[in-house]
């Protein structure tokens, strides 16, 4: 999973950089957008989709452990005193 993301990733960096769109002014996305503008906004989209997915799948369970670990330590600390 963590290589399909790093995949997905280059492939949006890619796709950012969208010349084929440099010299469009027409055709309008729903009636008022530039097409590059509605190209961008789906890039940003997918790249926050790709960001979540990262997370879900790729993110390290021992970083969270740790943070619980700390917790329950300063929480007994505070019983104790």
């Amino acid at each position: 999973m963590r290589i399909l993301v790093i995949c997905l990733i280059l492939l949006l960096a890619i796709l950012h950089q969208d010349w084929w769109w440099w010299e469009a002014k027409e055709p309008l996305v729903f009636g008022f957008m530039p097409i590059g503008l509605a190209w961008h906004a789906g890039i940003s989209l997918a790249a926050g989709l790709v960001g979540l997915v990262a997370v879900m799948f790729c993110w390290p369970d021992h970083l969270d452990n740790e943070e619980e670990e700390e917790a329950g330590a300063e929480t007994g600390k505070e019983e104790a005193s």
